[in-house]
Parts: structure tokens; sequence; C-alpha cells
């Protein structure tokens, strides 16, 4: 499958315009991550999205002296990471393939560039990440509420 048919399918991108999909495709990379490789640490710059195409991604919070929390385990037909769109750009959360993974990578200066000249592809890229933020966000706070119970001996 060519990468334009593989952007096209992916479930983030669901009814999304023929135009935007042409975009999106002209700034996509395949990108591969063995099991256990980190795919972005906390704090360093985020330069662009995933699209989990196949294989699983633990998204890994810092809490204190609990150390690394697995907050959430992403798999196939999930996006990755949306630090992209805001300042400064850094992630706030680490990603560590569990599996071998493929994901599709969309490079963020490009999708600046194009939702800035494109309004209707921004509107339609930040209505779909708000709404994987909002997911994102309750999920580590239950697990960042879980990990800072005190544990009953």
């Amino acid at each position: 499958m060519d990468l334009r048919s593989r952007v096209g399918a992916h479930p983030f991108l669901a009814e999304m315009e023929p135009p935007h999909l042409d975009l999106l495709a002209g700034c996509a990379s395949i990108k591969q991550f063995e099991g256990g490789e980190m795919i972005f640490r906390a704090a360093e710059p985020a330069k662009g999205f995933y699209l989990i195409e196949n294989g699983s991604v633990a998204l890994e919070g810092s809490v204190f002296e609990h150390g690394a929390i697995t907050t959430e385990i992403l798999v196939a037909g999930e996006p990755l990471g949306w630090s992209w769109m805001f300042p400064p750009y850094v992630w706030h959360f680490s990603a560590r393939a569990t599996e071998p993974t493929t994901a599709l990578f969309f490079d963020a200066d490009f999708l600046h560039r194009y939702c800035n000249e494109d309004l209707t592809l921004g509107h339609q890229l930040f209505r779909r990440m708000s709404q994987v933020m909002v997911r994102r966000l309750q999920a580590s706070r239950t697990k960042l509420i879980e990990a800072l119970k005190p544990t009953t001996k």
C-alpha cells in the first residue's frame, strides 16, 4: 500500500477531505520501533505526531518518588502526540513501544505551515486532537490519583 493510501486508511483521519489527506501524505513518513524502544521523552522537542498502524505504545509520566508510571497503552488505530500543536512544542509525556510498532509520522514544521494556509485543515486536526487530549488527560489523572493513594498494610 502506498503512503497516501496508508494515510487515508487510518481511523484517526476518517472522513477527512481528499485534498487534506494529500497534504498530510506529503509530510508523512513511516517509522518502525522495536519493543522497548523510546519513541520520545518528556521535555524533548515535539517535532510532529504519529498514527499507530500496528503494535502498541506506552505513555509514561513521572510522579515524584514513584518514578515512571504508564498512564495509557495506545494501540493500532490511535494517534500519538499532540504537543506539536502548542508552544513551547515539547512532549509532556514519554512514549515507549511495548512491542514492534509501525506508525505514520507527520512533520510539525509542514503541519504548522499547512494549517496556517488552510484553516479548514487546521480546524479538522485541532478538533480530532482535542478529543484525544480530553481522553488522555482524564486517563492520566485517574492513573496519577491511583499512584498517589496511600497503600494500606
